[in-house]
C-alpha cells in the first residue's frame, strides 16, 4: 500500500530550519519580484523611479543598522555621519586617485567599516546610555570633520561627484541607476541573511539575547560588538556612496543627527532583527512624507487647511508624521511591519481555516 506524501512543509533538521527559503513558494515569490523590479524602468516614471532609488538606498543603510541594534543588541545615533563618510570618500577616491566609480563604491565602504572600527573599539565595552552617548559623540565628530576637512568633503560648498560607469555604460539617469542600486540591495541583503547563518552571525545574536551567557559559552563581546559596528558602518559606507553618486552631489549639513534618528525610525518600524523589515521600513519612511505632502495638496483650499494652515507647515507636517508613525508603531507594533506580514502570509496559507 503506498503511503500518501506528508501535508504541508516542515523543516526536517537544522540545515533546512537556518535555509534563507523557507519553502519552495518563497523562492519563487523572491524570483517574481525581482523581475518585476527589473521591469519598472519600461513602467514607471522618473519621480517613481526616483523613489524606488531612495528605498534602496535607505534599505542598505538600515540593514546595516539593524546588523548592530536588532542583531547585536547595540545602540547608535550616529549611523547618519557613516552614511556621510561613504559619500565623501567614494567622490573623494574618483578625484584623487581616477579610479572608475564601480570600484570606488566597494573600497568607500571598506573605508567606513574601518573608521566604524575605531569608533566602535571604545564603545565595545560600554553599553545602554554610555553606549549611545558614545555613539552621539560619534556623529559630532564627523560632522565637524567633514566641516573642516575640504581636501575630503569640499567644506561647506560641498563636493560634486560623476556617475556610476561601468564599461563605458554610464548610469547617468534614474532609468540607468536604479539597476545598480538593485544589484546591490539583491548582493547586500543576501550577504546579511548568509550572515546571520554563519557562526558568527550566531554569535552575534547570542550577545544580544544574553550576552553573560554568551561570555561564558567562549564568545569573545567586545570582539563581536566592535565587528557588529564594523558590518553597521560597511553597510553605510556602500548605501552612502551610492547616494553621491545618484546626486551627482553630497553637502556637508545632508548628514545631521536628524537623519540618524530617520535611520533608526526605519529600524523601528521595519522590525528589530529582521533583514526584510530594514527594507520595509526604508520604504515607509521614504513614501511617508510623500502621502503627507500629497494629502495636504488635496486639502489645500479647503476649510482644514484654512484652519490649520497646512500648506504653510508642511515641513513640519511631515517631521510631525515621522515622530508620530515611530510612536504608534512602538506602542501597537513594537516588532514592526516585519511581524505584520508573518501574520499576513500565516492567515492566507492556513485560509479558510485560519483562526
Amino acid at each position: 500500500m503506498a503511503l500518501s506524501p506528508p501535508a504541508g512543509e516542515y523543516h526536517a533538521n537544522y540545515r533546512e530550519d537556518m535555509t534563507i527559503f523557507p519553502s519552495r513558494n518563497s523562492r519563487r515569490a523572491l524570483w517574481v519580484g525581482i523581475l518585476v523590479l527589473a521591469c519598472a524602468p519600461l513602467v514607471c516614471g522618473r519621480y517613481e523611479l526616483g523613489l524606488l532609488i531612495n528605498i534602496g538606498i535607505m534599505g542598505i543603510a538600515a540593514l546595516g543598522l539593524n546588523i548592530l541594534v536588532g542583531f547585536t543588541g547595540q545602540i547608535s545615533i550616529g549611523h547618519a555621519a557613516f552614511f556621510g563618510f561613504g559619500a565623501f570618500m567614494s567622490a573623494w577616491l574618483h578625484d584623487a586617485t581616477h579610479l572608475p566609480v564601480a570600484l570606488c563604491i566597494p573600497l568607500a565602504g571598506l573605508g567606513t567599516a574601518l573608521v566604524g572600527l575605531v569608533f566602535g573599539t571604545p564603545a565595545a565595552r560600554l553599553k545602554g546610555l554610555y553606549l549611545a552617548i558614545a555613539t552621539l559623540a560619534a556623529q559630532f565628530i564627523l560632522e565637524d570633520f567633514f566641516a573642516r576637512a575640504q581636501w575630503f568633503t569640499g567644506g561647506t560648498s560641498g563636493r560634486i561627484t560623476e556617475p556610476f560607469a561601468l564599461f563605458g555604460w554610464i548610469a547617468d539617469r534614474e532609468e540607468k541607476f536604479f539597476y545598480v542600486v538593485l544589484a546591490y540591495v539583491i548582493l547586500m541583503f543576501v550577504a546579511a541573511s548568509n550572515l546571520l547563518r554563519t557562526r558568527d552571525g550566531r554569535a552575534l545574536v547570542a550577545v544580544r539575547d544574553h550576552y553573560l551567557s554568551a561570555e561564558v559559552m567562549g564568545i569573545n563581546l567586545a570582539y563581536y560588538r566592535t565587528l557588529s559596528f564594523g558590518i553597521a558602518s560597511f553597510y553605510a559606507g556602500i548605501a552612502g556612496a551610492l547616494y553621491a553618486h545618484y546626486l551627482l552631489f553630497v553637502s556637508v549639513e545632508a548628514f545631521n543627527i536628524l537623519f540618524s534618528i530617520q535611520f533608526l525610525g526605519m529600524v523601528i518600524i521595519g522590525g528589530l532583527g529582521s533583514v526584510s523589515g530594514s527594507l520595509m521600513g526604508a520604504a515607509f519612511m521614504v513614501l511617508l512624507p510623500e502621502v503627507v505632502q500629497s494629502a495636504a495638496a488635496a486639502l489645500a483650499g479647503g476649510a482644514i487647511d484654512r484652519a490649520l494652515r497646512l500648506g504653510a507647515s508642511i515641513s513640519f507636517l511631515r517631521e510631525m508624521a515621522i515622530g508620530a508613525a515611530i510612536i504608534l508603531f512602538l506602542i501597537f507594533e513594537p516588532d514592526g511591519l516585519a511581524r505584520r506580514w508573518r501574520l499576513i502570509k500565516a492567515y492566507w496559507k492556513l485560509y479558510p481555516y485560519s483562526h
